[in-house]
């Protein structure tokens, strides 16, 4: 599975700082996670079950800075299934 725009559109906004956050996108069922300063770091996509957790794709997001803090790299890769 990859990541679309209409999905990446809506991961690079930013959100509450370290919360895990669910919502619905499309048809699927998204979760995830956001780092310090509310940036998503990890998804979970797919079906949520009735145990609450997502039967699906799971991505983690790579964001390299530079000492100025500057966006080197910010990129999101597949780490397979949930």
């Amino acid at each position: 599975m990859k990541i679309g725009e209409k999905l990446l559109k809506l991961l690079s906004k930013k959100y509450e700082p370290e919360q895990m956050l669910d919502r619905r996108f499309e048809r699927y069922d998204i979760s995830f996670k956001t780092d310090s300063e509310g940036n998503p770091i990890l998804l979970f996509i797919g079906e949520r079950g009735v145990d609450g957790n997502i039967r699906g794709e799971r991505f983690v997001r790579v964001l390299v800075r530079d000492r100025d803090g500057k966006l080197l790299k910010d990129h999101w890769d597949a780490k397979g299934k949930t």
